[in-house]
């Protein structure tokens, strides 16, 4: 039992030394300043005068309070671990050590798991995520797999506790989807999602074929962040070709007899954009508008790597060889990042939203770059 002991010190001390290395990565103590000055600014008369500019306040606030409170959390769990080891030694009682391994397993994970987090020091990665699906050429089999893949980041949304609202779908009629686009709301949503973007390759019996052959589809991610109004991108008004239709989406008679729907085409790089979801053609207009400038940032932030390829989310080649992942049904199971090499065999799982694994692997591919 000595032994295992000294082995659980070991594990100990690493996690906390990590975890203190990353508060001061963090500068923890200037954020607990941030958050203060931002707590104030919300006792300021007519703060809340101004609804926009106060939720902006509040995310911010909210974005820095996370990461102390988890900083905050794992120091108070470490600091008790450490008190049940020096009691049980000291007693010369080790009756709570079943209890001592599951705080220790449960400390390495929310280590790992802050560590991650520290990584998405992007410019938007704190920001919310829109995510743009794409069925590939294949007909109702590709579209089929374009709704599964909506579903599968629906899930992984809600289970990390991240809102989801469908700004625009394109449905088939026999089955499936043609499109859709995805505001996921939360802390770091797109930090987390913006390793998502590419190809999504699908190999399965497919249940629209009556001889039941395998079929390989394909559907690409465009994933970009969403920004905040006072993100200046000059865009010029002679250089937009906006359009008017009807939403075919849900939203009861009013949706569905009016021109609400807007759909934006920036012509000099052919980037569309298009939101139906809400009633008002004006609100809708706004999205698409908002929607537009975060895809000419991200446009430009590539074309300083010199990666221009694709970021217009047409993907030249949704096809063999251009995928980023995946996802086997048969005749084994089986979910293979190509990147990272990450790989789990059970797909129902994937499918059903986790996808922590991928992403964790990819962030930290990028962080070794």
């Amino acid at each position: 039992m000595e032994q295992n002991i000294y082995i659980d010190k070991e594990r100990l001390n690493e996690a906390k030394a990590l975890v203190e290395s990353l508060g001061e990565s963090l500068d923890l103590s200037e954020m607990r300043n941030k958050v203060k000055e931002l707590n104030d600014k919300q006792m300021d008369v007519g703060f809340w005068d101004n609804a926009e500019n106060a939720q902006k306040v509040i995310r911010e606030q909210n974005h820095y309070q996370s990461k102390i409170d988890k900083y905050d959390k794992l120091i108070k769990s470490i600091n008790e671990a450490e008190d049940l080891i020096d009691l049980m030694e000291m007693e010369d009682d080790y009756s709570f050590y079943g209890d001592l391994k599951l705080d220790l397993e449960n400390i390495e994970k929310l280590s790992n798991d802050f560590k991650l987090e520290t990584l998405l020091n992007g410019e938007y990665d704190s920001n919310n995520c829109i995510i743009s699906i794409h069925a590939g050429a294949g007909g109702t089999e590709a579209q089929d797999w374009a709704s599964m893949l909506n579903r599968m980041y629906v899930r992984y949304a809600e289970k990390r506790g991240f809102r989801v609202e469908t700004l625009d779908m394109l449905k088939e009629e026999e089955a499936g989807i043609k499109s859709v686009t995805l505001l996921i709301t939360g802390d770091n949503a797109y930090g987390y999602l913006k390793g998502e973007k590419g190809v999504h390759r699908l190999v399965r019996i497919s249940p629209f074929d009556a001889n039941k052959r395998r079929h390989t589809s394909f559907a690409s991610l465009d994933v970009y962040p969403q920004l905040d109004d006072d993100n200046e991108v000059e865009i010029k008004a002679e250089d937009l070709k906006i359009d008017t239709y009807r939403s075919s989406g849900a939203g009861g008679q009013h949706v569905n007899t009016t021109d609400s729907a807007v759909r934006i085409t920036h012509i000099p790089t052919g980037i569309v954009v298009q939101c139906q979801n809400e009633r008002s053609q004006i609100q809708n207009r706004d999205k698409a508008m908002n929607m537009l400038k975060a895809k000419l940032i991200a446009l430009a932030e590539e074309e300083k790597k010199e990666k221009i390829e694709d970021l217009q989310g047409n993907y030249s080649q949704i096809a063999w060889g251009s995928q980023i992942r995946s996802y086997v049904f048969q005749p084994y199971t089986l979910v293979k990042d190509h990147r990272t090499n990450t790989e789990i065999g059970d797909v129902n799982k994937v499918m059903d939203g986790y996808l922590d694994e991928f992403i964790n692997s990819y962030l930290q591919l990028n962080a070794s770059k």
